[in-house]
This record gives C-alpha cells, structure tokens and sequence, in this order.
C-alpha cells in the first residue's frame, strides 16, 4: 500500500476558494497523480480528478453523501433533509420522486413554457437600450418553472422569489455578508414552500396532480408517511432553485454563439448539431466545481487506502477537460459529440453514474431541453448585437459568469 500524495500546506482552503475550477486537476498534475490528502475547512480530505476516480467516487456501497457536504453548503445551496443527503435504499425511493417529473412530456412542457416567456420578454427587448441578459433569463425561468411546478407566484413577487432563488446557488460558496443573505433566503423560501405543501394537504391549494408541488406534496417514504413539511418544502426548492440555475448554463451557450461565430451559422444550417453545441458548452464551460462525499468504510484503491469517515471531493470540471479522455480539451469542438460513445464518467457536469441509482441530477434532462430551445431561439427567431463588453468568464466567481452578466444590444425579432 503507499501512501497518498498531499498537497502542500496545512490547509487547502484558501487555495481552493482562490482556484475553485482548477486547484484539484492542477494539483493532480504537479504531483502526478489523480488524487491527493490535504485539508478543506480542516477536515481531512482527499481530492479526486478523472474517470476512474468519478467511477469509484459513484460506487454507493464505498462513498456516502450523508454528512459529507460542509453545513455552510447545507444551509444555503441544499438545505437539510433532502435527497442530497440520502444513500441506499432511502436515496433511490426519494430518487424515484423526482424521476417521475422528468417524463419528456412534462419536460416539453416546461420547454414550451419557457419559450413562451422568452417571446413576451423579447417583445421589450426591442424596445429596451440594454438587456442583461442574466437578469432577464433568471426571471423568466422563475416565471416558467413555478408555474410548470404549480406554484403560485403573483406578478408582484418575481422579482423577490428570483433574487432569494438565485442567491441559494450563486452566494452559497460566499463568506460574509452574501453568505447570511443566503442562508436568510433559504429560511424565507423554506417558509414559503412549506405553506404551499401543507395547503395541498389541506386542499386549500388544488395544483395538478403531475405537478412537481403536488407529487412532493403527497410523496410518502418508504415507511408509508408524508414527508415532514419542512422536508417536502426542501424538496420543492430542489426543483426551483436547479431550473433557475440553468440561467448560468444559458448565459454561457449564448455567450458561445458570439465567441464562435461559426457555430451560429452552422445552427441556422443544420439543427442536427444543437445537441452536439449544448454538450460542448456543458463540458468546456465551468458551472459546478466539485462534489462531495465521505468514505463508508475503510478500503483500497489503486494501492491507495481512503480511512473511514473522511471527506472526498470529486472534481467535476477538471474531469469534464481530462486530456486523458478528450482530445484537445479546451477547444471549442461540438463535433466531438457527434460520434461519441456515451461514458457515464468522463462527461459529469451534473454528476456521474446512473440516473435512477447514483447522486447524479435528474434536472440535468431539463438543462439540457432548456438550453436546445435557447439557442435555437437566439440563432433562428431573432437578431441582436453585442457591444464591447468584459466577457472574460470569471473563474473565481461561483457559478462563473461573463463580468458584465452578457449585454445585448439592438434586439430584434424576425418577421
């Protein structure tokens, strides 16, 4: 057995907050290896880069969710009690809850509804000097995704529901003044959730039954009972908040369409490569950073012994842009998708593993939809011109973002 390669310092906190996309795969690679010890938070923790090491960090009876993530996370991006932190037999029967939303009728219809809204926010972005578009695909996805889930939200709400759903994921990782208004927007949202689940017990609040409130609200655990209501109200977020989220992954495939020009013609050409397009945004362009877990029991691999109980980060972007598995990794080349042989472990920017049994996003089927009617959208129905503007990614930001948040210009629709 040898022992595991570590990091230098005390303590890697620093460094991963100064370098959340790059400091585990850069690490791997001054030491030669595909993971390292160091400490996060001072909790012993090794970190993990690649395929193989994405293949046994997705092997439930190894690594565990429960307990793994930091509580600052749990407060903020995840809350208490959700699926997240499940394992086993508990994780696939909560699992299966959101599996049922995610029949592709139900995903069309949340596509169209977006689309729906995009085509009523154009109409003033004709009219507008500016759009930012982040702002602008945050609100709409509020507006989409609460009424697909049949949730009630009052014109004169969105703003406010926006802004507390965006900072769950955008200023989780934050410290210091953002990371409180997180954690207070977490508290306000739960609040509001909770409402809604014990209304639809009561039958104050009648959504339809495939709705995702309806279906959280009525879901039973294995034991037969209802989930508690601050439970279901986490789940619901779980729902909301992810959807919203794809606002990130929409900025950064129109920000492609301007940085590769090319690609927009060959869009207008041939829907065949819209799939391809989204993919490559997905792999090359950062969103989530890393994942965690927590070793069940002690064992062994490659040699390497991981003790019981310690933390294990999985590094997502830098296993999405391995060279090992892609060919000239931070190029822009959708085409590589078009002959690829999918790999549950290679390509991971919402997990890896299987749907149904792993810790791998159900919401990554609607990221996905979202993002094709998107960019459709934006190369076929209308025009738009984007000014000199900083749209540098920023990579010490989570989730990375242009600096400006994509300014556009001189929207127009075709007639």
């Amino acid at each position: 057995m040898v022992s595991i390669p570590s990091a230098t310092g005390f303590d890697s906190t620093l460094a991963l907050l100064r370098n959340p996309y790059g400091f585990i795969s850069d690490t791997c690679r001054d030491l030669g290896s595909d993971l390292f010890a160091t400490r996060v938070l001072l909790k012993q923790t090794i970190c993990m880069t690649g395929a193989a090491a994405a293949e046994v960090f997705y092997k439930e009876d190894r690594l565990v969710r429960a307990d793994s993530m930091p509580g600052r996370i749990q407060k903020t991006l995840l809350g208490e009690g959700g699926v997240q932190g499940l394992d086993g037999d508990a994780h696939r029967h909560r699992k299966q809850m959101f599996m049922s939303l995610m029949a592709s009728e139900r995903i069309a219809a949340l596509q169209g509804m977006s689309l729906h809204m995009l085509d009523n926010y154009v109409r003033d972005w004709e009219a507008a000097d500016e759009v930012v578009l982040y702002d602008e695909v945050r609100e709409m996805l509020t507006r989409a995704v609460c009424a697909w889930a049949g949730v009630p939200l009052p014109d004169a709400e969105v703003k406010k529901r926006t802004a507390q759903l965006t900072t769950l994921f955008q200023d989780a990782g934050a410290v210091g003044p953002k990371h409180w208004r997180a954690r207070r927007s977490r508290q306000k949202l739960e609040k509001w959730t909770s409402r809604m689940i014990l209304e639809v017990r009561d039958d104050t609040l009648q959504p339809q039954k495939e709705s995702a409130l309806y279906v959280i609200a009525t879901w039973r655990d294995p034991d037969g009972e209802l989930l508690p209501p601050k439970v279901a109200a986490v789940e619901l977020l779980n729902v909301l908040r992810p959807t919203v989220a794809v606002s990130v992954f929409i900025v950064h495939a129109v920000h492609a369409l301007h940085w590769y020009p090319e690609w927009s013609q060959r869009l207008k050409n041939g829907a065949a490569l819209l799939d391809p397009f989204v993919q490559e945004v997905r792999r090359l362009y950062p969103f989530f950073p890393a994942v965690a877990a927590r070793v069940k029991t002690a064992f062994e691999w490659n040699g390497y012994r991981f003790p019981e109980g310690c933390r294990v980060l999985l590094d997502l972007y830098g296993t999405n842009t391995d060279p090992r598995s892609w060919d000239a990794p931070r190029d822009f080349r959708p085409e590589r998708f078009q002959s690829r042989i999918e790999d549950s472990y290679d390509f991971i920017p919402q997990g890896g593993g299987d749907h149904h049994l792993n810790h791998r996003c159900p919401g990554e089927w609607i990221a996905i939809s979202q993002m094709k009617a998107f960019c459709e959208y934006f190369v076929g129905s209308i025009d738009y011109d984007v000014p000199d503007q900083d749209l540098e990614i920023d990579t010490k930001e989570l989730p990375p973002l242009p600096k400006t948040r994509m300014i556009l210009h001189n929207v127009r629709r075709h007639h």
